[in-house]
């Protein structure tokens, strides 16, 4: 039986692996490090009782970009501090780490963005992730932890906070008027459920050094051409308002190339964004 460490596992994407491992995969052992179970990743003492483990999929972390200008201590603290702490637990162990990370791209020169494109963070956000990408090739070199970085694009499913847009949107329409900044910036979506597969491909990836992986649909579309899936499959009647605002630093297109995971990993995203979009709808009605 394989023993899986999971930090994070109460967010959005931790909820959705650790179902899918628990209903699908009896050789599989979660371990759940989190605060409410009296662990604190920041703080390296509440981590000793936890029992050996082979792989850590580390998915605890500040992840809102927007945050990360008005707290940046914070971000850099978490996200970095932790993820050193949990590489700590996998030199312990001698275990595998899969780490996530995002953003980290900047605004791209060439698209679709494959794994050797030139870093550029351009948020402390990203920044706190780059730095500890950096810490898990360190702990490859100097301890020989192997670790799998994923560098998932825009995630989206049901579950996730209000603020994220595709939610914002569904919540929106349902007063009626979605108000909405800049209708111009393309993104590349990627459903939870495909994320998920891929997280569970991972922990049997057998690999000494340091992989990474772009996650995405591997296609891209325009906050415009979201609204126009949302009018297909909402039935009540909403009005979509763009201001045209456009973001600082804000970044104009995002495409995944995926080849790589395709090949390695042997993974392939399954639902297209307006199957994806469809079933968050349907899902949000039945609640």
């Amino acid at each position: 039986m394989i023993k899986v460490a999971i930090t994070g596992s109460r967010g959005f994407l931790g909820k959705h692996l650790v179902s899918r491992l628990k209903n699908t995969y009896n050789s599989i052992k979660i371990i759940e490090i989190n605060f409410d179970l009296g662990y604190d990743l920041l703080d390296k003492d509440s981590l000793n009782s936890i029992k050996f483990f082979d792989v850590l999929i580390h998915l605890a972390a500040k992840s809102y970009v927007p945050d990360s200008f008005r707290n940046p201590r914070s971000f850099y603290k978490t996200n970095v501090l932790g993820t050193l702490n949990a590489l700590e637990l996998c030199r312990k162990f001698n275990a595998k780490m899969i780490f996530t990370s995002s953003y980290v791209y900047g605004s791209p020169i060439y698209l679709p963005i494959n794994e050797v494109h030139p870093l550029r963070a351009f948020n402390p956000y990203a920044q706190s992730k780059l730095i500890a990408e950096d810490l898990c090739h360190a702990y490859n070199r100097d301890f020989d932890i192997p670790s799998v970085i994923f560098r998932p694009f825009n995630i989206y499913g049901k579950g996730q906070k209000e603020h994220f847009l595709i939610q914002s949107i569904i919540n929106q329409a349902k007063t009626g008027k979605i108000m909405l900044k800049d209708s111009r910036p393309k993104r590349d979506y990627i459903y939870i459920d495909d994320i998920v597969s891929a997280y569970i491909k991972a922990i049997n990836y057998s690999f000494n050094g340091v992989e990474v992986f772009n996650l995405g649909s591997g296609v891209s579309t325009s906050i415009k051409g979201l609204t126009k899936i949302f009018l297909k499959h909402i039935d009540n009647d909403f009005t979509i308002k763009f201001s045209e605002e456009r973001r600082k630093n804000e970044v104009l297109e995002t495409l995944a190339d995926i080849k790589k995971a395709q090949n390695l990993l042997e993974w392939e995203p399954l639902i297209s964004i307006d199957e994806g979009i469809s079933r968050i709808i349907k899902e949000d009605k039945c609640q």
